[in-house]
């Protein structure tokens, strides 16, 4: 049984996290990913710890983890020969996946502009921090960005932490993961739309438009409200949050007053439903210094597990705060299956998070560790492109590529 994307090929210039991610989930859907990577150092990432390591090799963690399922072929893109290998590849695949800092390969002559007329199927999807799309750049468009630079200016960091803190960025990376997921969505309709006009598109992934529709709830609420949402000042429900019990903390959320009676009636106080001080959310918000303490009293002596199968029980959605360790040993994430186990030759074998989602009729995902920097160089150029074995060897003699182990 085949994968979704079983017969698509995929190039990608990609490094650090965005354009990685992006490509892992479309070789986790069965697509050929072939990585295209500097000789000599390759993606940064190989070199950022912590590292695997076992009889003298080591690999880097975030390049395992986000570089499953690819080949890896190492080129020089900046040298004439390494741009006709390029342009060759291009010609030959149905995807083009691209995060290097924004123009990089307009600048070698390899942008779409250049591209299309070699392979008018190709797909060439770009994900940068401010956008791509030459209709639609706004003045940032040339500017580099990490990922907390997009989560800032998105106003997403403004609703994140405490009132009386700073601003505060939620997990490292979540610009990119999320830009990366948003690029593949795009790369699925750029795909499902060739297969009725038969040409690919350029596919435009900012991590700024990302993080901003992400924020959805500020922009409506702004909208329609003139609210302007800020950390640690809730304007719509309560109680919601990190509450602590006798061995952790519990998290949960009121959205409405069914909810609410519910919550009541498990801590032991039924008539805080109709108290005046906690009746509807603007009273509870309101009255948090009243509330908070009763709630924090109801779950001092019981454990998460014992709060949460309580709450659970009448119908109030709450789970534990989970630490790395409690996700490890969580019985729901064996069950799915979510920790995915990668073996690899020269580490040993590591378990990483299983991309969603999950379909009925596919084969579970492929499960290739990430490849040795240029292992499958020797591959694409005889294989796919047709170069004789000695021009290879040239080739790599010349540092125009690297073939590894």
């Amino acid at each position: 049984m085949e994968r979704p994307l079983t017969g698509i090929r995929v190039m990608g210039t990609d490094q650090y996290m965005a354009g990685p991610y992006c490509t892992m989930l479309l070789g986790d859907a069965g697509a050929e990913v072939i990585k295209i990577e500097r000789p000599g150092s390759g993606d940064p990432r190989r070199a950022m710890p912590p590292f695997a390591e076992r009889d003298g090799a080591r690999k880097a963690c975030g390049f395992m983890a986000y570089n499953r399922n690819k080949k890896s072929l190492a080129l020089d893109v900046r040298s004439a020969e390494g741009k006709q290998v390029f342009k060759k590849l291009a010609a030959k695949c149905d995807v083009l996946v691209d995060n290097l800092r924004p123009g990089s390969l307009e600048r070698l002559g390899l942008g779409y502009g250049d591209l299309n007329p070699l392979n008018p199927r190709l797909v060439y999807a770009v994900i940068s921090g401010f956008g791509r799309l030459p209709e639609r750049r706004g003045p940032y468009a040339d500017r580099p960005a990490f990922d907390i630079v997009a989560e800032a200016m998105s106003g997403i960091m403004h609703v994140v932490g405490f009132e009386d803190k700073p601003p505060s960025w939620t997990i490292y990376g979540m610009a990119d993961i999320y830009s990366g997921m948003v690029a593949a969505y795009g790369i699925m309709q750029a795909l499902f739309m060739r297969e009725r006009t038969g040409a690919g598109q350029f596919v435009d992934s900012s991590m700024y438009d990302n993080m901003l529709a992400l924020n959805e709830s500020m922009i409506a609420l702004h909208s329609v409200a003139g609210q302007s949402p800020h950390r640690g000042r809730p304007r719509n429900a309560y109680p919601r949050g990190a509450y602590p019990t006798g061995d952790g903390y519990v998290a949960l959320n009121v959205p409405d007053e069914r909810i609410w009676k519910r919550l009541a009636e498990t801590m032991g106080h039924p008539e805080l439903a109709t108290d005046e001080r906690t009746a509807n959310a603007g009273a509870r918000i309101a009255n948090r210094e009243f509330l908070d303490p009763l709630i924090e009293a109801w779950l001092a002596d019981i454990t998460r597990e014992e709060a949460v199968d309580q709450l659970n029980a009448a119908g109030v959605p709450a789970g534990s705060v989970f630490t790395a360790e409690d996700i490890f040993a969580c019985p729901q994430v064996a069950s799915r299956g979510l920790l995915m186990p990668l073996d690899d030759a020269e580490v040993g074998e590591y378990r990483f998070a299983r991309t969603p989602p999950m379909l009925s009729s596919s084969p579970d995902l492929p499960a290739d560790p990430a490849p040795g920097l240029g292992q499958h160089t020797r591959e694409v150029l005889e294989d796919l492109l047709g170069y004789p074995s000695g021009k290879v060897d040239a080739l790599a003699q010349a540092g125009v590529v690297q073939i590894g182990d």
